[in-house]
């Protein structure tokens, strides 16, 4: 049995690969996450001319109909390239509409998102972490929307907003609109700046029913912790190779510093983790689309290994480039604001590793 990937998932990984090398070093890094909006539309158009957008959006809505790994590809390399932008925001939605099933909302949004012409974010957590739709406590009345979402992705320069909510007859998924009345939203400065978030008021704001139950808010939710690991994965294998490069050519007493045991072994050690943590998100995404029993909790243990662990590549791979690490001058930093966010994001490990356990049955 062949557990490597295809051809066509090697050619996706390499395309965008040779693009962002291009049309995303990190100077440009730098430029797109200190403008204003943290997005650049030439960058977008381009990733959703490569088909980046549209992964995961069905063929009859004009996008490619691949599964999450294929998605989770992707994400890969923009960590490794630190790319700003609303991809993960707008491929949870992608994943909460087709959950969905809604023709109506899914025909208008999802041909825009997979053409870059529309960005449409995910609003699931609440103040306290709490990230569970059952325990939510943002109400729907009548047609509109009462509560507040702290951490929205690109909620600023977001088309839409899909947010999870209740009613009296439980959670579901609702859609709110650029500019609708009693919508809010304040930008919130992170640590990550490749990422823009923003808290989400709403006031009695008009919104669309998009879903019922919470199956299209958890599938979002759990595609998302996939995402975030595979990031993560991209982010940490970048940081690896920065830092060997570095060891490789800084010199001290006569010889590069990569030839001391007290540097060599530290990154060995790091190799050693990393590279088996691949099969976990790749496993986690399969599960994703095949065996669903079991997706939510792979989802939840991929994220939190990996999250911890681009958190610790990136910590050690920074002191080993000593004072230098820690300038803003010097890019590794980039990543390492990147791990911050990936780790909190949709729940930390510790978490996530609880609800696994629970999950198992533990």
């Amino acid at each position: 049995m062949d557990f490597g990937l295809s051809e066509e998932q090697v050619l996706l990984k390499d395309t965008i690969r040779r693009y962002l090398e291009t049309e995303c070093p990190p100077p440009r890094v730098r430029t797109i996450m200190e403008a204003p909006s943290g997005h650049d539309p030439e960058l977008w158009l381009g990733l959703a001319g490569l088909g980046v957008l549209g992964l995961h959006v069905p063929v009859e809505h004009g996008g490619s109909g691949l599964e999450l790994l294929d998605a989770a590809l992707a994400a890969e390399e923009l960590g490794w390239a630190c790319t700003p932008g609303p991809f993960l925001a707008c491929a949870l939605a992608t994943v909460a509409l087709v959950a969905a099933g809604n023709h109506e909302v899914g025909t208008r949004w999802l041909p825009a998102i997979a053409q870059g012409d529309a960005i449409v974010t995910f609003a699931l957590g609440e103040e306290g972490d709490e990230w569970d739709a059952g325990r939510l406590a943002t109400r729907a009345r009548g047609g509109t929307l009462t509560g507040r979402k702290p951490l929205v992705p690109y909620a600023e320069i977001a088309d839409a907003i899909l947010v999870a909510a209740q009613d009296d007859d439980g959670p579901g998924l609702w859609l709110v609109e650029r500019g609708a009345p009693g919508l809010e939203v304040t930008a919130q400065r992170t640590t990550d700046m490749t990422r823009r978030v923003a808290a989400v008021a709403l006031t009695g704001a008009p919104a669309t029913r998009v879903a019922t139950g919470r199956t299209a808010t958890d599938r979002a939710r759990d595609a998302g912790l996939v995402l975030l690991a595979a990031d993560a994965y991209g982010g940490a294998r970048r940081c690896l190779e920065m830092t060997v490069r570095y060891v490789l050519t800084r010199e001290q007493f006569g010889q590069p510093i990569g030839a001391f045991q007290g540097v060599k072994h530290q990154l060995a050690d790091l190799a050693t983790e990393l590279d088996p943590a691949l099969s976990l998100w790749w496993y986690a995404a399969h599960a994703f689309d095949r065996i669903r029993d079991r997706s939510e909790r792979h989802a939840a243990i991929a994220k939190a290994h990996l999250t911890d662990l681009f958190d610790r590549v990136a910590r050690v791979t920074t002191e080993l480039h000593g004072g230098i690490g820690f300038t803003w001058e010097y890019d590794l930093h980039l990543w390492f604001r990147r791990s911050i966010f990936d780790r909190a994001f949709l729940g930390e490990a510790g978490y996530h590793r609880a609800r696994a356990a629970e999950l198992a049955g533990w």
